[in-house]
């Protein structure tokens, strides 16, 4: 497990239940440095005093706020940590809704709770087991990083996690979004459900064959191919989507073909095949490097198999 990332307690009623918690995802991206491109120098971003015109260091720099032009009030880290709120130093439980209530798109940020200490066992269960059996979920508050937050109490996995959520107004009205009325048949709608139906999953998103980032996968190939000297790997050429729907009820029918195909054989690309075949690179003739670049292309190569076998 991570290090834990803040400690404190969820108070539930007059319940209190001390609690670590640990960020509940990662983020596999891969990260890009800036170079020059004339002479593949690093490039850096340094923080300079406006006043002095001079580069600071971390333990130099603190917050402020700008009331105006010419005053700003500066806030110590400390004086955050004391602000005066019940959920400072607890995540504050205020409600209990349905699940399936609560709008997805307002949850952000997921966490895991874990239980600090012997005394936290019983009332963490005795929560974790009231939540379960009844399906709902608890709305609470909590304060880090400076702000006052809604947040998501749910069970997964045996575990009670948390879901930053975002406040009401901070959620945008999709309605200007939407389009205008139109005509759709029933018989539409049919196919559609039955498309629906054979693509459906019931299965743990984590073990789907789709569930896999496709991007940084192809991403590794282009750099693995770099420091080894070949041509990256050329795009899978196919059909561009043009936009347009000339015959919704055709393509709703060849959706359902392909759908019970793929199903069938687990072999049609377009739909399920998540990871192209890897086509055997044409060797390019290496280019004779400096010193200079040829240590970076070592120290890739270094950085790369790290990369794969993390």
């Amino acid at each position: 497990m991570p290090r834990p990332v803040w400690s404190g307690a969820i108070s539930f009623g007059l319940v209190t239940i001390p609690i670590k918690v640990a960020t509940a995802t990662e983020d596999h991206s891969i990260r890009f440095h800036q170079y020059h491109l004339e002479d593949m120098g690093r490039v850096r971003t340094r923080k300079i005093c406006e006043t002095e015109g001079r580069e600071v260091s971390g333990d130099e720099i603190g917050k402020g706020y700008e009331v105006s032009r010419d005053t700003i009030v500066a806030v110590s880290d400390e004086e955050l940590r004391e602000i005066p709120l019940p959920t400072a130093k607890a995540i504050e439980i205020v409600a209990f809704v349905p699940y399936e209530s609560v709008d997805v798109i307002r949850i952000a940020d997921g966490y895991y709770l874990e239980a600090d200490g012997q005394v936290a066992a019983k009332p963490y269960a005795l929560l974790r087991q009231a939540l379960a059996r009844n399906s709902r979920a608890a709305i609470a508050k909590f304060a880090w990083h400076g702000r006052e937050r809604l947040g998501l109490l749910r069970v997964v996995d045996g575990a009670i996690a948390l879901h930053a959520m975002k406040w009401p107004d901070e959620v945008r009205s999709p309605h200007s979004l939407a389009p205008r009325e139109v005509d759709v048949t029933n018989k539409e709608i049919d196919e559609a459900l039955v498309l629906i139906d054979s693509m459906t999953y019931d299965g743990p998103i984590r073990e789907a064959e789709w569930a896999t980032d496709r991007y940084t996968a192809a991403l590794e190939d282009v750099i693995h191919a770099k420091v080894d000297g070949k041509k990256p790997p050329q795009p899978q050429t196919g059909e561009e989507p043009t936009g347009q729907v000339v015959d919704l009820m055709s393509a709703l029918e060849q959706s359902v073909q392909r759908a019970k195909q793929s199903r069938t054989d687990g072999a049609d690309a377009d739909v399920h095949e998540l990871k192209p075949k890897k086509k055997a690179a044409k060797k390019a003739p290496a280019k004779k490097a400096t010193t200079s670049s040829t240590k970076k292309t070592a120290s890739m190569k270094t950085a790369s198999k790290k990369s794969r076998s993390a």
